[in-house]
């Protein structure tokens, strides 16, 4: 995947989560999502949250590229085993979100975390974005094995894409 794609994918979902916290009603956005035990709005934070993780990856993966691949090959097995609680972590933590920052707030983070990493990836070396580690597996359908910096910067939008489908807003349906 070419790095412009991946920003314009990004872009894409900008304008997409924008046109959701702006056009949808409350009522919707408190309603159960498809397939999730969240609501609407917990969904988003959550398809937000992706995007602020990315970030933390991004560290990750460029410390661990450094390494011998055995370091992140045990790192990523200590990571499935704890699987269950993550995802026990991973559901909880966006239960309250989307109430703490309100929807203008999320909508404003989230410009903000997407620019972030729209820049960063247009920094970063070419040869850079080759680098990278083994991934738990368990914790996300989108994580390879391994990954390097360009897989994870894809990945905040495949994450955000994957959920989006489980949105149940009117606007949903044509996406």
């Amino acid at each position: 995947m070419d790095p412009r794609d991946i920003t314009d994918e990004m872009s894409r979902a900008r304008a997409d989560f924008h046109d959701l916290l702006t056009t949808t009603t409350v009522g919707e956005l408190r309603r159960p999502s498809n397939g999730t035990r969240w609501t609407n709005e917990q969904l988003l934070f959550h398809m937000l949250f992706g995007y602020l993780v990315v970030r933390a990856l991004l560290f990750l993966v460029r410390g661990f590229a450094r390494l011998p691949p055995v370091a992140s090959k045990t790192f990523a097995a200590m990571l499935d085993a704890g699987t269950k609680p993550f995802h026990v972590i991973n559901y909880a933590g966006s239960l309250g979100g989307a109430r703490v920052l309100g929807y203008s707030g999320m909508d404003r983070l989230m410009g903000h975390v997407i620019a972030s990493l729209q820049a960063s990836l247009a920094a970063e070396p070419g040869t850079g974005l080759q680098r990278g580690m083994h991934f738990p597996q368990g914790w996300d359908p989108y994580f390879k094995d391994f990954m390097t910096l360009l897989d994870v910067y894809h990945y905040a939008t495949q994450h955000y894409d994957h959920h989006r489908r489980q949105l149940t807003l009117g606007t949903a349906a044509g996406h």
